[in-house]
Formats: C-alpha cells, structure tokens, sequence
C-alpha cells in the first residue's frame, strides 16, 4: 500500500543530495580556450572565472578587438565545458539515488 510517510522521506533525502551536488558542482572547475591555447580561461562551473591567460604574443595594441573576441570565445568555451560537467554530474548522481535520467529537466520532482 501507498505509505505517504515513506515518500516524504525519500523526497527529503533526494533534496538533500542535490544540495550537496549543488555544493560540489560548485566547487568543480573547468578550462576553456580559444587561438589554439593562446587565450586560456579556468571557471568554476557556476560561472565565476578563476584565472585568465594570455599569451604575450597576442598583446598588442593594434589587435585589440582581435584579443577581445578571443577572450570572449574562451569564457564561452569554459561556460559550455561547465554546463556539460553540471549536466553529467547531475545525471550521475540521480543515477545513484535510483532516480531515472530526466527528472530534474523539465519540472523538477513530480511530488
């Protein structure tokens, strides 16, 4: 029989692990680049950029919009590295908990 109390409980311990994977992800980093590595970003994958490389090569005035895009290309890079790392890392750890792939997508918990 239904045992709503039993389905609270499991619905609690659920929430608290994606808190932690939440935490975790947090503390996740990811590269990206662009140039060939000559422009190198390091990012959390909840967006904070960590460092940024560049190298001496590409300093110079005259190319300075050149150097802008590179830069942007390689934030983006990392941004789409650390959506994939969330993605994987969510779906792995649903796997764990039982939970089937997709449940957290569209609508969250269904209860």
């Amino acid at each position: 029989m239904f045992n709503m109390q039993q389905m609270m409980q499991k619905a609690q311990a659920v929430q608290k692990k994606m808190a932690e994977l939440q935490e975790e992800i947090a503390e996740l980093e990811v590269s990206g680049q662009s140039g060939g590595g000559l422009v190198q970003v390091m990012m959390s994958c909840k967006g904070n950029m960590k460092s940024l490389m560049i190298d001496p090569s590409l300093i110079d005035p005259s190319e300075k919009e050149v150097l802008e895009d590179l830069i942007k290309a390689a934030c983006n890079d990392a941004r789409n590295k650390a959506d994939q790392k969330t993605a994987e890392e969510t779906q792995k750890a649903m796997a764990d908990m039982g939970l089937p792939p997709g449940l957290m997508g569209g609508g969250g918990m269904p209860f």
